[in-house]
């Protein structure tokens, strides 16, 4: 049950303190002692609440609510009336000449009425209180939302999936069709590829040999109809009856039949499409916005769905299978058959699905429960994925421009050549020769051999002229080793050692470690053995002891 009703204050004092009126609702008794029921009528269904309400919301005077004040207020007109929106009391003064008043007063009076109603209004039980405040809320949310029960989506639900099954059986019949016929006819499945136009001709002509003097340019084009009737002549096929041939035409019959009635099936699912969810349509297409709505239950069920639930609406599978193997999770599901989808390359067709599926998102909820029926919000959006699509296609070719609502600019085009001179040198066959010496580094390099020539001579006669003593060798020795250092240190002053001489000597050194070693290491093993053998023998005596 839904009830209008209208309360009268008793006690205006109260109301002045605004602060503190809400303690005079603490209580139903409290709250009888300031307001008392005034009139009660009750509304005779839902439809009828439901138009009150609605007109109450959009600041209307509804026609019972006129009524009744025309006959209550009407009596009491030197009373003011409290509104608790501006805009009908507006409205009231207009039509009946009442006096309304709407204050932080009337707020607060209203929501202490509000927390206190079941005390108010006598002779309610809570429960349906409490069901009529559910029913009214529900058809009031769904009149905001402007949500239509008429948009039954089940018939998309049904004709898509019709669709699907009649697509399977076509194929079936058409592949048995073709083999069945092929044994008399091979050469005809080869030169005829259209499915349908191969069964109109078999129906039309029927045994090969009929092929000559039938006349099936209504099918088939010129060419094509020399080619069938030159390959019937040398067919290889086998002889079959008529009886054959009559159930191959039979099934030929049904081909045609359930095409035509699937060619009549897209046109009825396309305009449902355009009526129901047109937005939808024009964004992914009649079929793939039909298997989104029928993979989901419900138009309004698909609305709910977020962006990244529609682009992987159809891969579950997929989705569960990569997650339990922890491999990359797929990025497209039943919105990979969109056409914006199917025209990008391979690099891009993740980051347009991502696109294309926010933007859908909105176009479905826009469809599911907005008034307008036009498609000009799913042509605006399809316009920003394509733009989208040309600037990913055309990177490095187009630059963007730093703003989003900036347009992009390109740069202006310049010439810049540069001036090569072809060099002859690289077509020469000749060796190359190194480039001569001065004479002045090939003196210096001579004179530096002849001294040091000299010298090598000095020291091979001192050793071979010195005498038999040896005290007298040593000490000549020693001078000549002496004059060797000198002499080494003064030629790596001018000359420097190279890296391989340094090699050399780094080499030598790290043999002699190694050596040095080896030496230890026998030494150290010779007196383990020697311990061992020691230990050998005095086990051996304590044994014959």
């Amino acid at each position: 049950c839904f009830v209008l009703f209208l309360l009268q204050v008793l006690n205006e004092k109260k109301l002045q303190e605004v602060d503190s009126l809400w303690k005079e609702f603490e209580t139903p008794e409290k709250a009888n002692k300031i307001v008392k029921l005034k009139h009660f009528e009750k509304f005779q269904d839902t439809t009828e609440a439901l138009a009150a309400s609605t007109a109450l919301v959009e600041g209307k005077l509804s026609k019972n609510l006129k009524k009744i004040l025309k006959k209550i207020v009407a009596k009491d007109a030197h009373e003011q009336l409290a509104v608790a929106d501006a805009k009908l009391g507006g409205v009231i003064k207009d039509k009946l000449n009442l006096s309304c008043i709407h204050s932080p007063m009337v707020t607060e009076l209203m929501r202490g009425i509000r927390s206190q109603i079941e005390g108010l209004i006598t002779g309610l039980p809570s429960r349906e209180m409490a069901a009529m405040c559910l029913g009214l809320a529900h058809s009031l949310s769904r009149y905001k939302l402007k949500f239509s029960p008429d948009k039954v989506d089940t018939m998309i639900i049904q004709a898509i999936s019709l669709l699907d099954d009649l697509d399977k059986e076509l194929n079936n019949y058409i592949m048995r069709c073709r083999e069945w016929y092929g044994w008399h006819f091979p050469e005809l499945g080869k030169i005829i590829t259209d499915n349908l136009t191969y069964c109109k001709c078999v129906r039309k002509v029927g045994d090969r040999s009929n092929f000559a003097s039938s006349d099936v340019s209504d099918i088939l084009p010129e060419e094509i109809e020399e080619d069938v009737k030159a390959a019937a002549e040398i067919s290889m096929g086998t002889e079959v009856s008529e009886e054959d041939i009559n159930n191959i035409i039979h099934l030929c019959d049904q081909v045609i039949e359930i095409s035509e009635y699937r060619t009549q099936l897209y046109d009825y699912l396309k305009n449902r499409m355009m009526a129901i969810a047109p937005n939808l349509t024009v964004m992914v297409g009649e079929l793939v916005g039909a298997r989104l709505i029928a993979h989901a239950g419900s138009l309004l069920n698909l609305a709910k769905h977020p962006a990244s639930t529609v682009q992987l609406l159809g891969a579950e599978k997929a989705l569960f299978r990569a997650l339990k193997t922890k491999r990359d999770t797929p990025k497209f599901g039943l919105i990979y058959h969109a056409s914006l989808v199917g025209q990008t390359n391979t690099k891009n067709k993740g980051k347009i699905s991502r696109m294309l599926a926010a933007k859908t998102a909105l176009t479905i909820r826009y469809d599911a429960l907005g008034e307008d029926t036009s498609a000009e919000m799913g042509a605006e959006n399809r316009l920003k994925v394509e733009t989208r699509l040309r600037l990913l296609e055309e990177r490095g070719i187009r630059r963007i421009s730093g703003t989003g609502k900036a347009l992009a600019r390109t740069d202006k085009y310049q010439n810049k050549s540069e001036v090569k001179i072809f060099d002859p040198s690289g077509d020469s066959t000749l060796p190359t020769v190194s480039k001569k010496r001065k004479i002045q580094e090939v003196e210096e390099q001579d004179t530096e051999v002849a001294v040091k020539a000299k010298k090598f001579k000095a020291d091979m006669k001192e050793e071979t002229t010195v005498d038999d003593d040896e005290p007298v060798k040593k000490k000549k020795k020693k001078k000549g080793k002496e004059k060797q250092a000198e002499e080494e240190e003064v030629l790596n002053e001018e000359h420097p050692t190279s890296p391989a001489v340094e090699v050399r000597q780094n080499s030598t050194c790290v043999a002699l470690l190694l050596h040095y070693v080896l030496l230890i290491a026998t030494f150290v093993c010779l007196q383990n053995t020697e311990k061992k053998k020691k230990k050998k023998k005095k086990m051996k005596d304590q044994n014959a002891d």
